[in-house]
């Protein structure tokens, strides 16, 4: 997110006072009921509609219909609202961690995104040493001589690295071979960091259970300013995917420690054979992780901001591989093959989503354009009742969201045209893409990384 920094306050974590303890296992199957409750109660409302549907084409068809654009999504909005609302983060348990950490960067033509990263990463208050490893992905422009001087001008630790074998995978792999640490972190080379994100992050995982082998940072807009494109991104980074994280860190099984900035173990990324060779390759990553019966968190605080695409294109060309690096991960870690519960639920959930964004894509959006005209057989004013919970949900967001920036010294800049916008029409724009996404893992196109 576009914001700007008023002061940088330490952390002092906040006591809880709980009455009583739900254990996460709890938390799960009431929320679980909740939604299953939520969803019962739309199928009753919806029964008019079923009939009115059944009468255009066979029942069968009208239902699944419905369940794409009503019933699963409705059930899943209401167990991440219900999860989110018993969601409690727990203190850390050290606020001052002085591990070695080494942090990998890697480059393709980054010679002019790479100086305000590195600045960024001088500002750091880690007491801890941090090495910094640069690897120049067969860069034609200075992306090596650039970092190379930054490091002396800035006393930072840093060790240019050159992989010719193109791919984000093979530049990370390369800068694993020389990592002497028990802690790494990975960061774009367009991310900049929040002074006390090293420390928050490095903190989260001391503080955390022994089979926490990974922390996924909270990443957010930094260019939203720039077109109508990046201020909708910013809500759904800000909102959307942020809540995501809290969701799955909840039930302890973050499903995308982010290679744009999360830390791991050393040897747990060693134990799966390093970063895979796929498209996805931080989403194939942290499942194999899972699947070994690791956890993964997320820490809301420590907070990194990068560049989102403002063309058209390049936001396809993004949102699509995500698409495709979540095909690869569930045709390489097959949700039933999870050896938790949590996690077994949390992948099985993205084998919907193919179905959902098809539904949405070839379904809902003909049948709003046909609502414009007239023909309300799948969109119709009945619709605009699904709004007020829409706005609900992302208001109980938007509260935790503004706590946690008060806390970093962070104030949110005001975005009301893209939140406006983000509600409205966002799903409207990124299932198509997804669906692009799934048709070209599909057809096996070329992978491109940027």
């Amino acid at each position: 997110m576009n914001l700007e920094t008023k002061t940088t306050t330490k952390y002092t974590p906040s006591p809880i006072h709980r009455k009583f303890y739900l254990s996460v296992l709890w938390k799960f199957w009431l929320c679980h009921g909740l939604a299953f409750a939520w969803m019962i109660f739309s199928i009753i409302l919806s029964i008019p509609w079923v009939k009115d549907l059944g009468e255009l084409v066979p029942v069968p068809v009208a239902i699944a219909f419905i369940t794409g654009i009503a019933y699963i999504p409705g059930y899943l909005n209401a167990f991440m609202v219900a999860s989110l609302l018993f969601d409690r983060q727990p203190s850390f348990k050290t606020l001052h961690p002085k591990e070695p950490v080494s942090i990998l960067i890697a480059c393709w033509n980054e010679e002019k995104g790479i100086v305000s990263t590195l600045q960024q990463l001088a500002k750091q208050d880690y007491e801890g040493e941090m090495q910094i490893y640069v690897i120049d992905n067969n860069s034609t422009d200075h992306t090596a001589e650039v970092a190379e001087r930054l490091g002396k001008e800035l006393g930072l630790n840093i060790r240019v690295i050159f992989e010719e074998t193109p791919g984000k995978n093979h530049a990370l792999n390369k800068a694993l071979q020389y990592v002497e640490t028990q802690l790494l972190i990975t960061l774009d080379a367009d991310t900049l960091l929040h002074p006390q994100a090293v420390r928050r992050l490095v903190s989260r995982m001391k503080s955390a259970p022994e089979d926490v082998c990974a922390v996924a940072g909270a990443v957010l807009v930094r260019n939203s300013r720039e077109n109508w494109l990046a201020r909708i991104q910013e809500w759904d980074y800000f909102l959307g995917i942020a809540s995501i994280k809290r969701l799955q860190g909840l039930y302890q099984g973050t499903l995308v420690a982010q290679g744009a900035y999360s830390l791991y173990l050393t040897d747990a990324i060693k134990e799966v054979g390093g970063w895979p060779d796929a498209i996805g390759e931080d989403i194939v990553l942290t499942w194999a992780f899972l699947e070994r019966n690791y956890k993964v968190f997320f820490e809301p605080t420590a907070i990194a901001f990068t560049d989102v695409p403002t063309e058209f294109s390049h936001f396809a060309r993004q949102r699509s591989r995500w698409a495709r690096g979540m095909i690869e991960a569930l045709k390489r870690v097959k949700p039933w093959e999870q050896p938790r519960i949590f996690t077994r639920y949390l992948t099985g959930s993205n084998l919907v989503m193919p179905y959902l964004d098809f539904v949405y894509t070839f379904v809902w959006i003909p049948g709003l354009i046909a609502s414009f005209f007239g023909i309300f057989w799948i969109a119709g004013p009945q619709t605009l009742f699904v709004l007020p919970l829409a706005l609900l949900s992302n208001y109980f967001l938007y509260r935790y969201q503004k706590g946690v920036f008060r806390e970093l010294g962070l104030h949110i800049r005001k975005n009301r045209i893209g939140f406006f916008f983000y509600v409205l029409c966002y799903q409207m724009i990124m299932s198509p893409v997804s669906v692009w996404g799934y048709i070209q893992e599909f057809m096996q196109l070329r992978r491109v990384w940027k």
